[in-house]
């Protein structure tokens, strides 16, 4: 497999900014195992990149879709303070801003943590390493350069490895992760982020 074309060096740096409604409906679908669920966020690569990602990543019957839109940085902050943008051609903006009227969708927390990525092209397929996953409720600083009380999500030396495929995964690959070592197991960021800033630990 070949490192990700986007990637620069070994890894590269993901923070997130995630919302949830008034009753944490997106954190009770996770604790629950409630499998047609949503999450919608923001996410960057860079703290000063001049344009961002709403994301609405959807999951349904063990499969998952993503749709994104690209945001400015001003939308950002609008987003951040609860102003609705201005309904457009853009799907997933459009939802935010009903979802912000109608169930009072705000920031919940900010999740970063350094990703190695690697591709091959027989299925499509995207293996990913994130580690030095952390947390943090101070929504705020998801612009800056530094985020404050960031919080550790797993114990030092646990990290999360992730398969995306298409439609088949090439025998090579499957052999290498089913050599009985490993373990699947579901795992939402957000909701072991937003357990670990409240200082409950699920590992």
């Amino acid at each position: 497999m070949k490192p990700d074309l986007n990637q620069q060096g070994t890894a590269y740096t993901i923070r997130s900014l995630y919302f949830d409604d008034i009753w944490d409906s997106c954190m009770e679908e996770n604790e629950f195992g409630i499998d047609d669920r949503r999450k919608l966020r923001i996410r960057t690569y860079t703290y000063d990149s001049p344009k961002l990602y709403l994301e609405n990543k959807k999951k349904h019957q063990g499969y998952t879709k993503k749709i994104r839109n690209i945001i400015s940085r001003q939308e950002c902050i609008d987003i951040m303070n609860s102003i609705t943008l201005p309904f457009g051609d853009r799907q997933v903006v459009n939802l935010l801003s009903i979802l912000i009227k109608t169930e009072h969708l705000q920031p919940k927390v900010i999740i970063e943590y350094e990703r190695s990525a690697f591709v091959h092209p027989l299925g499509n397929v995207r293996i990913t390493f994130d580690r030095n996953i952390s947390a943090s409720r101070c929504c705020e600083d998801f612009l800056s350069q530094n985020v404050r009380q960031k919080t550790a999500v797993l114990p030092k030396g646990i990290h999360v490895l992730e398969i995306k495929y298409d439609e088949f995964l090439p025998d090579i690959i499957a052999q290498l992760v089913e050599d009985g070592s490993l373990s699947q197991t579901a795992f939402s960021k957000y909701y072991l982020g937003r357990l670990a800033v409240n200082g409950e630990f699920v590992y």
